[in-house]
């Protein structure tokens, strides 16, 4: 049966762990490419990317976890797609997969990735919907595990920003692993409420907690990591001048790291002088340059778990 990766929940704790050690070992070196190809035979594999959405650090990193495996990429950009406009996506996604292992889709509407999987023969990865970033989700776990000294349960995350995709996405894996996430948010941004049905549902079996906090010097004064994003994400842009009133209060600053021992942390692109002052992103208490390397070796994680028996 084929395995997709369409939202964090996809996978078991277990399964999450798993693909964090496997991520690891890639980083490492333990697990290198030609043993990779000899062992698992993936150099005779395709995978499609399908973007409606560009990305630099989405498209770079899964073509090079795509060759690290052996993978053969091919790219479609935005402008080739017309998903659902020029073709169904049913009728694409029997064809693309007919001519590929593996598709990797980023898209407008959460909607079309599940539409495509359902019609795909072959696994199908989320690199970002309006709902889910599963594979930001995956390689932020990673940096977070190669900055703590305890276990995932034992971590407090807070996020500061848009209840969006990242969010999400986050919000699911720490309440699957049972560790604190703490999201600063002005009211009307909240994280959707049937996400946050299935958060809860997950925090009472894991002993994890969600804490909603609207005061910014709380939520990040004792914490582990300050995560932010973007307040008006690509399509949105309509909404900007409203966002930028509302989340005003909401910059990550020097005076709120220094009040902080939690690292730093940005999916990127930043918006300097929004959401973080100038130069924020090389403070020292700044791992995201870090964080976005590790998109590669999440993502090879990921792609090498779902090919394994």
């Amino acid at each position: 049966m084929k395995k997709n990766f369409i939202n964090i929940d996809d996978f078991s704790k277990d399964q999450i762990l798993r693909i964090i050690a496997i991520s690891t070992n890639f980083k490492s070196g333990k697990v290198v490419r030609a043993s990779i190809r000899k062992r698992d035979s993936h150099n005779d594999k395709t995978g499609i990317l399908i973007f409606e959405k560009p990305s630099l650090r989405t498209k770079l990193s899964f073509f090079k976890a795509l060759n690290i495996l052996g993978f053969d990429p091919i790219y479609f950009s935005p402008e080739e797609v017309g998903m659902g406009q020029r073709e169904r996506i049913a009728d694409m996604a029997k064809v693309v997969s007919k001519m590929s292992d593996l598709i990797i889709l980023r898209t407008f509407k959460h909607e079309t990735i599940e539409e495509f999987a359902d019609n795909s023969s072959v696994p199908v990865i989320n690199a970002l919907s309006d709902q889910e970033h599963p594979c930001q989700a995956l390689g932020d776990l990673l940096t977070i595990t190669e900055n703590i000294d305890t276990s995932l349960e034992e971590v407090k995350l807070t996020f500061v920003g848009d209840g969006n995709n990242v969010a999400t996405s986050l919000a699911k894996a720490f309440s699957l692993l049972g560790g604190t996430f703490i999201h600063c948010v002005p009211q009307g941004f909240e994280i959707q409420e049937d996400q946050m049905d299935q958060i809860n549902k997950y925090n009472s079996k894991s002993n994890g907690q969600f804490i909603l906090e609207r005061d910014l010097k709380k939520a990040t004064a004792e914490t582990d990591f300050i995560y932010t994003d973007v307040w008006t994400s690509m399509g949105q842009e309509s909404e900007k001048k409203d966002r930028l009133e509302k989340f005003k209060e909401f910059q990550i600053t020097e005076e709120i790291l220094t009040n902080s021992s939690g690292k730093f942390m940005h999916d990127l692109p930043a918006n300097h002088g929004e959401e973080i002052s100038e130069g924020l992103l090389d403070h020292p208490q700044s791992i995201v340059f870090d964080q976005a390397e590790n998109r590669t070796w999440g993502q090879a994680g990921i792609i090498h778990y779902i090919f394994s028996d």
